[in-house]
């Protein structure tokens, strides 16, 4: 009786086709194909899977080298196996098949089908999120990047003002983030060069630019610039005002929020951000230790000869932003959860090993609430026998 065929699929993506190569366990190429990234390509694309055993009871798992998109999420339907492979781990796989650097989209495509032949199992596949989650995550990552962006003009801003109106910056310094501020874009709207603003309230800043060999006709030019950029900064607030809410509202929808929100120092904001990171699909973690190596927040151990070290080696699995804010502040985490901190200080933890267990402390907890469906207790979380003998 000979062995069983298995089949892979390997697709490398671009904003209009993609490249699909199909190969067995042997590693023998059994199709390749490129595809438009519309309707007729998916077509394209299932019926060649289907053309190699491809049905209802028997998927053929998918490698590609993104988690997002139409394409993955057609694919993700009907309990495919579908894995993302970060682009810079799969320019490793493809130095395992030549080592002249040679790249090609069909070549990639076959590389990302042999990293399923070779490796499945030490990768994990997309989780089967709901459909409710998945636009929980739609909305956080979109007011997530437009944050940035609102971050991004912000600084434009600033760069703009230490260059010819540094006195505007110095006006607002009292402020935090301080050109995010109405106030500060209104002032500057009526005031947008020194010569106007001296008029203002600052009669002597515009005759210290003029020795400094500032002339008016630079100030008008850099002043239509800045508004042209304070248009740019209040659109970049709308949008970022706009998401947040939504983001916000639709998270509050999901079941999992009253749990989420139920820890200390997790927000509407930083929830939808968390549950953009772990899903809500039960399977995915097996237990705690496995959220905490997911969240990157496990010690790293390098051996070699007589020296061993371990290392507070924070991944970017997971939005550094999230592990940020949730790691540890103690104005916003009660009595229990702050004691347990100090008492790893007192054994003798320094202050990034005591955050870091309490990190992992905290994930575990998570995981355990909503494996249960419970909100977070801190008497249950933090008995006093446990943090004595911490």
């Amino acid at each position: 009786m000979g062995e069983l065929t298995v089949v892979y699929c390997g697709i490398d993506w671009a904003e209009s086709h993609h490249d699909v190569a199909v190969i067995n366990n042997a590693g023998e190429l059994l199709a390749k194909r490129r595809i438009t990234d519309d309707a007729e390509g998916y077509r394209i694309l299932a019926d060649l899977l289907a053309d190699h055993g491809d049905g209802p009871d028997d998927r053929i798992p998918v490698c590609i080298e993104t988690n997002r998109g139409l394409l993955v999420a057609l694919l993700n339907q009907g309990g495919r196996k579908v894995y993302a492979i970060n682009p810079m781990a799969a320019s490793r796989y493809r130095d395992r098949h030549g080592v002249s650097r040679k790249k090609s989209d069909p070549g990639d495509a076959l590389v990302l089908a042999n990293i399923l032949r070779t490796d499945m199992h030490v990768h994990r596949p997309i989780p089967a999120d709901t459909p409710q989650a998945r636009a929980v995550a739609v909305l956080a990552r979109a007011q997530q990047e437009a944050q940035w962006n609102r971050q991004q003009m912000s600084n434009q801003v600033r760069s703009l003002l230490r260059e010819y109106y540094p006195a505007a910056l110095y006006a607002f310094a009292t402020w935090t983030n301080p050109l995010t501020r109405p106030e500060a874009r209104e002032i500057l709207r009526i005031a947008p060069t020194p010569a106007r603003g001296a008029k203002l309230t600052i009669a002597l800043l515009r005759v210290a630019l003029v020795r400094a060999g500032r002339s008016r006709g630079i100030e008008a030019a850099m002043g239509a610039q800045l508004l042209g950029l304070l248009r740019q900064l209040d659109a970049a607030r709308i949008a970022a005002d706009e998401l947040a809410a939504w983001a916000e509202a639709a998270f509050r929808e999901h079941p999992d929020s009253k749990i989420m929100l139920s820890f200390p120092g997790i927000g509407t904001q930083l929830g939808a951000r968390i549950l953009v990171e772990i899903g809500d699909d039960r399977s995915r973690f097996s237990d705690a230790r496995a959220l905490n190596a997911y969240a990157g927040s496990a010690p790293i151990t390098r051996a070699s000869g007589r020296n061993a070290t371990s290392d507070a080696a924070w991944s970017r699995t997971t939005d550094s932003t999230t592990r940020a804010l949730w790691s540890f502040a103690p104005s916003t985490h009660p009595r229990e959860p702050t004691a347990h901190y100090r008492a790893r200080r007192e054994r003798g933890d320094w202050h990034a090993a005591g955050l870091r267990h309490f990190f992992n402390r905290m994930i575990g907890q998570l995981f355990h609430c909503l494996q249960r469906g419970e909100v977070f207790e801190e008497h249950e979380a933090f008995p006093s026998a446990l943090r004595d003998a911490a």
